[in-house]
């Protein structure tokens, strides 16, 4: 069964006083399809910087998906099942595809979970204990730890019998580049120092 997460928002009634807007379960839930026991629970969007406090709308009400907006936030509460339940049948790219991420699947890794945002990602513990997987080396982390992480290529791993309670605030960042750049031609080199002229 997958956790819930009372989310309480606050906000401003029609005399500009601060105000409990709402308080219970959050509504926007994705548990994957191809990945049983793995829950993604929004609780709030930003989509710029500064953010807007205005209104009521409810910024995380609409599909639930990876990454934050262009230049904006997103936090959540993700719910890993142990790799047990899940990892001998996983289909990696249906479950990124899911949440509009299909793009971000490292697809040399022999690990199915293997993938990159372009986000920093201040991941808290809240229960349980989560191996943080890079490509060179691991980490383990229990309730209470903090993970910032820096558009690297990652993964997660539950190897106990709990699930682990993980929140995310996802931030926006500039994609990286890695590898060799393509090397200018001669003539491409000549028109360079012209117009440097």
């Amino acid at each position: 069964m997958i956790g819930r997460v009372r989310r309480v928002l606050t906000g401003h009634d029609s005399a500009g006083k601060s105000t409990i807007l709402a308080d219970g379960q959050a509504p926007n839930v994705k548990e994957m399809a191809s990945m049983p026991g793995l829950a993604l629970t929004d609780l709030w969007e930003t989509t710029a910087a500064p953010a807007s406090n205005a209104g009521h709308a409810d910024a995380a009400a609409r599909p639930v998906r990876l990454e934050p907006p262009k230049n904006g936030t997103l936090l959540r509460v993700v719910e890993f099942p142990p790799d047990a339940h899940w990892r001998s049948s996983v289909n990696s790219r249906d479950a990124f595809k899911s949440i509009g991420a299909a793009h971000v699947v490292d697809k040399s890794s022999a690990d199915a979970m293997m993938h990159r945002t372009s986000t920093v990602d201040y991941a808290i513990v809240l229960s349980g204990e989560i191996h943080a997987v890079m490509e060179k080396g691991e980490t383990l982390l229990r309730a209470g730890d903090i993970l910032v992480q820096r558009g690297t290529n990652h993964s997660w791993s539950v190897r106990g019998n709990e699930p682990a309670m993980v929140a995310f605030v996802l931030v926006s960042a500039k994609p990286l580049s890695f590898g060799s750049r393509k090397k200018s031609s001669p003539a491409k080199k000549k028109l360079a120092r012209k117009k440097k002229k």
